[in-house]
């Protein structure tokens, strides 16, 4: 195996990839990746050495960069890699650099750390119901200025800076989702269900290698607000771009054959067997929601649905980049 140390922009940030290939540890490498006059320059530093080892390194990430080059690929961000800053960087720095090699990035996100944040500043105490938060009016207002007035734009700003171009929007901008109310809206208030996906807004914006940033807030055919489950939004959307890639980081390694053993990962499951695990009783708790959003977005043509570790820094990499993943990938 070869295995290459990338040291990455931002506050010492290092993660290693592994990839098939003969015994050699690199060192340094420097990597730059050039965009027209009107965009940033992005300049990747790997550290390996020597020149050998970096033309290595370069052929055995080729067949990975030609397999996804030009699709469009899903990321769904929130829990750990949202709270912790180094997490953070390593997510932008790995979105820009899969933008940069010519992946279609789309990121969709949420936000429920820094919404429960604004909730006690205002008074205002949290309350969850099946692991959906219950929304009422003034928790709404909350949502959506928190989702889209700040976390979005915060998110667009990090992109921007990392080197490529990031345009934020909401799930109501050019109706990109058309939201109906939740089954349970006398419990759960404005939670809402996604009824239909627009994507005519988005589809210039990928084309011109532009990366959208879509917070998970939508309306309905009224105007009213509504505050939607961000992995539904993103499975939705997969599904509706027709993506290649639906990429969901989560807080956990994936899906364990054996939900208190953290070593048990399954790395590769088809529907058909992570529809027995479930029946099983081995898929459980907030691992189901994600899981059947995984499962809808495969029924409707997206090719591979990974449930990635957001707390492994550069997963997204991992993932895509190698065959050793960074999580568990199901597949239609």
């Amino acid at each position: 195996m070869l295995a290459a140390k990338i040291l990455l922009p931002g506050p010492s940030i290092s993660q290693t990839l592994t990839f098939p290939s003969p015994s050699i540890k690199p060192s340094s490498f420097k990597s730059s990746c050039l965009k027209s006059s009107s965009q940033s320059v992005l300049t990747e530093t790997l550290s390996i050495t020597p020149s050998k080892t970096r033309v290595k390194i370069l052929s055995e990430a080729l067949p990975f960069i030609q397999k996804f080059r030009g699709k469009t690929v899903v990321v769904k961000y929130g829990g750990a890699a949202m709270k912790s800053e180094a997490l953070q960087s390593s997510v932008i720095t790995d979105l820009v650099l899969l933008s940069c090699i010519g992946l279609r990035i789309v990121f969709v996100h949420g936000g429920g750390p820094e919404i429960n944040q604004w909730l006690n500043r205002l008074g205002i105490k949290p309350s969850f119901l099946n692991g959906l938060r219950v929304t009422d009016a003034s928790t709404m207002e909350i949502v959506s200025m928190v989702l889209v007035g700040k976390v979005n734009k915060h998110l667009v700003g990090l992109i921007n800076k990392a080197g490529a171009t990031a345009v934020g929007l909401c799930g109501t901008d050019g109706r990109i989702f058309t939201a109906s109310p939740s089954p349970n809206s006398d419990q759960l208030g404005f939670v809402g269900e996604i009824s239909s996906v627009d994507t005519s807004v988005l589809r210039p914006l990928i084309n011109d290698n532009l990366i959208p940033v879509i917070a998970s807030v939508a309306a309905d055919g009224t105007g009213q607000s509504y505050n939607i489950n961000a992995d539904t939004a993103a499975g939705e959307l997969a599904a509706a771009l027709g993506a290649e890639k639906l990429l969901l980081l989560t807080d956990v390694a994936g899906i364990l054959e054996d939900k208190d053993d953290p070593e048990s990962l399954v790395k590769e499951i088809d529907v058909k067997g992570v529809k027995k695990m479930m029946e099983d009783g081995k898929i459980a708790g907030g691992m189901i929601p994600k899981v059947n959003c995984c499962v809808r977005s495969l029924t409707q043509g997206v090719k591979t649905a990974s449930i990635i570790d957001g707390r492994l820094e550069h997963s997204l990499l991992l993932e895509v980049l190698t065959d050793e993943g960074a999580g568990t990938m199901i597949t239609g």
